[in-house]
Protein backbone atom coordinates (compact mmCIF):
# COMPACT_ATOMS: atom_id res chain seq x y z
CA UNK A 1 0.00 0.00 0.00
CA UNK A 2 1.16 3.71 -0.74
CA UNK A 3 1.88 6.13 1.84
CA UNK A 4 -0.72 8.98 2.28
CA UNK A 5 1.75 11.33 1.04
CA UNK A 6 1.78 9.44 -2.37
CA UNK A 7 -1.94 8.94 -2.56
CA UNK A 8 -2.61 12.38 -1.49
CA UNK A 9 -0.06 13.31 -4.75
CA UNK A 10 -1.70 10.53 -6.84
CA UNK A 11 -5.61 11.95 -6.47
CA UNK A 12 -3.83 15.49 -7.38
CA UNK A 13 -2.65 14.52 -10.67
CA UNK A 14 -6.19 12.49 -11.29
CA UNK A 15 -7.74 16.28 -11.04
CA UNK A 16 -5.65 16.82 -14.01
CA UNK A 17 -7.37 16.35 -17.95
CA UNK A 18 -6.78 13.64 -19.53
CA UNK A 19 -4.54 12.05 -16.40
CA UNK A 20 -6.10 8.84 -14.69
CA UNK A 21 -5.57 6.70 -11.98
CA UNK A 22 -2.45 4.78 -13.62
CA UNK A 23 -1.49 7.44 -15.46
CA UNK A 24 -1.55 10.01 -11.83
CA UNK A 25 0.50 6.50 -10.56
CA UNK A 26 3.38 6.77 -13.28
CA UNK A 27 3.38 10.44 -12.85
CA UNK A 28 4.03 10.39 -9.14
CA UNK A 29 6.27 7.45 -9.37
CA UNK A 30 8.34 9.42 -11.72
CA UNK A 31 8.51 12.86 -9.68
CA UNK A 32 9.93 10.53 -6.63
CA UNK A 33 12.43 9.57 -8.66
CA UNK A 34 13.94 12.29 -10.17
CA UNK A 35 16.22 14.65 -7.69
CA UNK A 36 14.94 16.90 -5.29
CA UNK A 37 15.98 19.97 -7.11
CA UNK A 38 14.02 18.99 -10.30
CA UNK A 39 10.60 17.88 -8.13
CA UNK A 40 11.03 20.95 -6.45
CA UNK A 41 11.79 23.27 -9.89
CA UNK A 42 8.28 21.85 -11.06
CA UNK A 43 6.73 23.09 -8.20
CA UNK A 44 7.93 26.19 -7.83
CA UNK A 45 7.24 26.72 -11.71
CA UNK A 46 3.56 26.51 -10.89
CA UNK A 47 3.66 28.35 -7.58
CA UNK A 48 5.50 31.09 -9.85
CA UNK A 49 2.50 30.53 -12.80
CA UNK A 50 -0.55 30.66 -10.50
CA UNK A 51 0.90 34.10 -8.94
CA UNK A 52 1.82 35.62 -11.99
CA UNK A 53 -0.42 34.68 -15.13
CA UNK A 54 -3.69 36.32 -14.84
CA UNK A 55 -6.51 37.25 -17.23
CA UNK A 56 -5.97 40.22 -20.04
CA UNK A 57 -7.96 43.04 -19.12
CA UNK A 58 -9.25 43.30 -23.15
CA UNK A 59 -9.43 39.91 -24.57
CA UNK A 60 -9.41 37.57 -21.25
CA UNK A 61 -6.24 35.36 -22.70
CA UNK A 62 -3.41 34.47 -20.22
CA UNK A 63 -0.87 37.32 -19.47
CA UNK A 64 1.22 38.00 -16.99
CA UNK A 65 1.03 41.96 -17.85
CA UNK A 66 -2.34 43.94 -17.84
CA UNK A 67 -2.89 43.71 -21.36
CA UNK A 68 -1.09 40.59 -23.51
CA UNK A 69 1.22 40.95 -26.33
CA UNK A 70 -1.56 40.29 -28.68
CA UNK A 71 -3.43 43.31 -27.90
CA UNK A 72 -0.29 45.63 -27.32
CA UNK A 73 0.45 44.41 -31.09
CA UNK A 74 -0.24 47.50 -33.21
CA UNK A 75 0.46 45.30 -36.23
CA UNK A 76 -2.96 43.17 -35.67
CA UNK A 77 -6.28 43.95 -37.25
CA UNK A 78 -8.42 45.50 -35.16
CA UNK A 79 -11.41 45.32 -36.85
CA UNK A 80 -10.88 41.82 -36.79
CA UNK A 81 -12.45 40.07 -33.60
CA UNK A 82 -11.87 36.39 -33.30
CA UNK A 83 -14.32 34.78 -30.40
CA UNK A 84 -12.70 31.46 -28.39
CA UNK A 85 -13.92 29.83 -25.36
CA UNK A 86 -10.54 29.56 -23.58
CA UNK A 87 -7.37 30.85 -23.82
CA UNK A 88 -5.93 27.79 -25.14
CA UNK A 89 -7.86 27.73 -28.45
CA UNK A 90 -6.21 31.51 -29.06
CA UNK A 91 -2.58 29.27 -28.75
CA UNK A 92 -4.63 26.66 -31.29
CA UNK A 93 -5.43 29.48 -34.08
CA UNK A 94 -1.80 30.91 -32.98
CA UNK A 95 -0.19 28.28 -34.08
CA UNK A 96 -1.57 28.58 -37.51
CA UNK A 97 0.02 32.14 -38.23
CA UNK A 98 -3.55 32.51 -40.22
CA UNK A 99 -5.24 34.50 -38.37
CA UNK A 100 -3.71 38.39 -37.38
CA UNK A 101 -6.94 40.07 -35.70
CA UNK A 102 -7.62 40.12 -32.34
CA UNK A 103 -9.43 37.83 -29.61
CA UNK A 104 -12.00 37.17 -27.30
CA UNK A 105 -11.86 34.52 -24.36
CA UNK A 106 -15.39 33.78 -23.56
CA UNK A 107 -14.29 31.77 -20.54
CA UNK A 108 -16.54 28.68 -21.36
CA UNK A 109 -19.39 27.88 -23.66
CA UNK A 110 -23.12 28.37 -22.82
CA UNK A 111 -24.67 25.26 -21.30
CA UNK A 112 -27.96 25.59 -19.37
CA UNK A 113 -28.02 21.94 -18.53
CA UNK A 114 -24.31 22.68 -16.49
CA UNK A 115 -25.51 26.17 -15.40
CA UNK A 116 -23.70 27.89 -17.98
CA UNK A 117 -25.38 30.99 -18.59
CA UNK A 118 -24.63 34.15 -20.70
CA UNK A 119 -24.06 36.13 -17.25
CA UNK A 120 -21.59 33.05 -16.64
CA UNK A 121 -19.05 34.17 -19.53
CA UNK A 122 -17.17 37.02 -20.95
CA UNK A 123 -20.62 38.13 -23.48
CA UNK A 124 -21.22 41.68 -22.14
CA UNK A 125 -17.72 42.13 -22.47
CA UNK A 126 -17.90 40.97 -26.38
CA UNK A 127 -20.69 42.86 -27.01
CA UNK A 128 -19.39 46.40 -25.11
CA UNK A 129 -16.22 45.78 -27.40
CA UNK A 130 -17.83 45.25 -30.39
CA UNK A 131 -19.93 48.19 -30.21
CA UNK A 132 -17.04 50.70 -28.97
CA UNK A 133 -13.74 49.41 -30.93
CA UNK A 134 -15.11 49.59 -34.68
CA UNK A 135 -15.12 45.97 -35.06
CA UNK A 136 -16.22 45.30 -38.43
CA UNK A 137 -16.18 41.36 -38.73
CA UNK A 138 -16.58 38.64 -35.43
CA UNK A 139 -15.36 35.24 -36.47
CA UNK A 140 -17.18 32.50 -34.53
CA UNK A 141 -14.01 29.99 -33.18
CA UNK A 142 -16.45 28.40 -30.47
CA UNK A 143 -15.93 24.56 -30.42
CA UNK A 144 -17.97 22.42 -32.95
CA UNK A 145 -19.70 20.36 -30.19
CA UNK A 146 -23.77 21.45 -28.99
CA UNK A 147 -22.57 24.00 -26.68
CA UNK A 148 -20.39 25.94 -28.72
CA UNK A 149 -22.66 25.38 -31.48
CA UNK A 150 -25.36 26.89 -29.03
CA UNK A 151 -22.76 29.84 -28.02
CA UNK A 152 -22.19 30.58 -31.42
CA UNK A 153 -25.54 30.95 -32.27
CA UNK A 154 -26.20 33.05 -29.06
CA UNK A 155 -23.92 35.17 -30.07
CA UNK A 156 -24.52 35.66 -34.10
CA UNK A 157 -28.37 36.47 -33.02
CA UNK A 158 -27.08 39.51 -30.93
CA UNK A 159 -24.57 40.41 -33.02
CA UNK A 160 -27.31 40.17 -36.19
CA UNK A 161 -27.29 43.78 -38.10
CA UNK A 162 -24.90 44.88 -36.35
CA UNK A 163 -21.58 43.61 -37.31
CA UNK A 164 -20.41 41.11 -39.91
CA UNK A 165 -20.49 37.70 -38.01
CA UNK A 166 -18.68 34.72 -40.28
CA UNK A 167 -17.83 30.75 -38.33
CA UNK A 168 -14.94 28.75 -38.71
CA UNK A 169 -15.17 26.60 -41.05
CA UNK A 170 -15.96 22.84 -40.60
CA UNK A 171 -15.16 19.61 -42.87
CA UNK A 172 -12.66 16.70 -43.69
CA UNK A 173 -9.32 17.20 -42.02
CA UNK A 174 -6.42 16.94 -44.35
CA UNK A 175 -5.10 13.68 -44.44
CA UNK A 176 -8.87 11.99 -43.78
CA UNK A 177 -10.87 9.15 -45.98
CA UNK A 178 -14.20 9.69 -46.81
CA UNK A 179 -15.18 6.33 -45.79
CA UNK A 180 -14.41 7.18 -42.62
CA UNK A 181 -16.37 10.39 -42.05
CA UNK A 182 -19.02 10.47 -39.97
CA UNK A 183 -22.26 12.15 -41.95
CA UNK A 184 -22.50 15.54 -39.96
CA UNK A 185 -18.75 16.34 -41.27
CA UNK A 186 -19.59 15.46 -44.48
CA UNK A 187 -22.68 17.29 -44.86
CA UNK A 188 -20.87 20.48 -43.54
CA UNK A 189 -17.66 19.87 -46.19
CA UNK A 190 -20.53 19.55 -48.51
CA UNK A 191 -22.45 22.65 -47.61
CA UNK A 192 -19.18 24.69 -47.00
CA UNK A 193 -17.20 23.47 -50.98
CA UNK A 194 -15.60 26.42 -52.33
CA UNK A 195 -14.46 27.02 -55.68
CA UNK A 196 -10.50 26.11 -56.45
Amino acid sequence: MLSPAIENLVAQLTRLPGVGTRTAHRLAFHLLRTPTDEALALAAALREAKERVRFCADCGNWTEEEICEICRDARRDRSVLCVVEQPADVMSLERTHEYRGLYHVLGGALSPLDGVDPEDLRMDDLFRRVDSNGIGEVVLATNPNTTGEATASFIADRLRGRVRVTRLASGLPVGGDLEYADEVTLGRALSGRREV
